[in-house]
């Protein structure tokens, strides 16, 4: 299991890598589509689709996103130029995400409500998929290093939360969702992401120029927020394949789970990321 782990997270690196720096704008949106597509069809099984209708869920997110990269190549960020009007296009998106992921799954993981109702599940899986999906095109407008030191905010969120939560975690977060979180591994998890944050912001300001006009604890509030966020996204999913009785979303990355086990923390982040550049830039 460790040898096809460590495979698998070896090309998994090579290929996002070689997507994230090689591709041009359109073939990092192919490259971005293919993973909500087949994120769509993982949510399907979540919602114990058959087979059929897990096909069809992938398919049309696929459709849906090339739908809209032919209708709004400017707005979607594909074309040279990315007017104001791209801000106002994400707003459709990422407004409703913030939202869903502030006001409405901390209840939802309170109440523990399963998601039985197909139109409901639908319309959740498109919440979770689709403002990802933009946010991972828009964001690389500014670059590569930065949709990259966005990312690693997830990744550093969980690393932390991983290794404060084994040394000094005591009081459980959330027992019946995710027995191995603890309260102590969340603040660990935040206290590294601040610790990142400010010495991006100190070392690296030309990948975020205009943070250095955001004041400093405008700054340190919105690092803690998407920490909290990176959890409530983690906690969200763990809560569904629990009620799903499943172990990981799916078998596609061999040792990972699915592409929803490796994205699920970024479906609650990126696109509240990008929403606060939408205002700051």
């Amino acid at each position: 299991m460790l040898k096809a782990r460590i495979l698998t997270a070896a090309v998994l690196l090579s290929v996002f890598f070689f997507a994230l720096f090689a591709l041009p704008p359109v073939g990092w949106a192919g490259f971005v589509t293919l993973i909500a597509a087949l994120a769509a069809w993982e949510w399907g099984g979540l919602m114990r689709l058959d087979s059929g209708a897990r096909l069809a869920s992938g398919v049309v997110v696929c459709a849906l996103c090339v739908l809209l990269v032919f209708a709004f190549p400017s707005p979607t960020g594909l074309e040279n130029d990315f007017p104001a009007t791209a801000r106002c296009f994400g707003f459709y998106f990422y407004l409703p995400a913030f939202v869903f992921w502030f006001a409405c799954v901390p209840v939802w993981l309170n109440r523990r409500w399963p998601l039985k109702n197909p139109a409901l599940g639908a319309a959740t899986g498109l919440l979770l998929i689709l403002p990802t999906w933009l946010a991972l095109i828009q964001l690389k407008r500014l670059g590569a290093w930065p949709l990259l030191a966005v990312m690693a905010i997830v990744w550093l969120a969980d690393t932390g939360g991983y290794f404060f939560g084994r040394s000094f975690g005591r009081h459980k977060l959330a027992p019946s969702i995710s027995p191995g979180k603890t309260w102590e591994g969340v603040a660990g998890g935040v206290f590294a992401v601040v610790v990142y944050g400010f010495c991006v912001r100190a070392v690296f300001p030309e990948l975020f120029p205009e943070l250095l006009a955001v004041s400093p604890l405008s700054f340190f509030l919105s690092l803690v927020f998407l920490s909290l966020i990176s959890v409530v996204g983690d906690l969200f999913e763990s809560m569904l394949k629990r009620q799903a009785d499943v172990k990981d979303s799916s078998g596609l990355l061999p040792g990972h789970g699915g592409i929803l086990d490796r994205i699920d923390s970024l479906t609650s982040v990126l696109p509240l990321v990008a929403l606060l550049c939408a205002v700051v830039l």
